[in-house]
């Protein structure tokens, strides 16, 4: 009995290479997003009045945005849903600045969230982010899990 639990954990455990270069992507996206935070300040304190409250949002929203891959870079395997939710997101904005490329911004926002969304889904694979759904065991942020959890 204890061999197959041994054996599960083992499974479900990525290399530990693939984990620290899925880790070391989501805290680079992280870091990038709070540069696009403070380039979204410069440009909250330059805009009209009537589109200040929409830059306000969408600046403020790069803080969640980095928060989000912060924790997925600590905790990678307990987060139920976060990285599906930001691949979603990331790549449903990327075909959006495609299909309307045309428009002011669109082939930046494309160029910039296509990395995005790749460099997540890189990590996803990694480190094995779909897991989260199969484990209610803690991790540690060396991607250890403790004596005696059960996965």
């Amino acid at each position: 009995m204890t061999i197959g639990a041994s054996v599960s954990a083992t499974v479900r455990r990525p290399a530990r290479w693939a984990d620290r270069i899925g880790r070391g992507l989501m805290a680079l996206d992280a870091v990038a997003t709070l540069g696009a935070f403070a380039n979204g300040l410069v440009i909250m304190a330059s805009v009209s009045d009537d589109r200040v409250i929409t830059e306000a949002w969408r600046t403020f929203a790069y803080i969640v945005f980095a928060g989000l891959w912060a924790v997925l870079a600590v905790a990678p395997r307990r987060q139920w849903g976060l990285w599906e939710l930001l691949l979603l997101q990331k790549g449903a904005i990327t075909v959006y600045s495609f299909a309307m490329w045309d428009m002011p911004d669109a082939p930046m926002t494309a160029f910039v969230d296509l990395t995005l969304t790749v460099t997540t889904l890189v990590a996803y694979v990694l480190c094995r982010g779909w897991y989260a759904w199969r484990t209610s065991a803690p991790e540690l942020a060396s991607g250890v899990r403790p004596i005696g959890s059960a996965g």
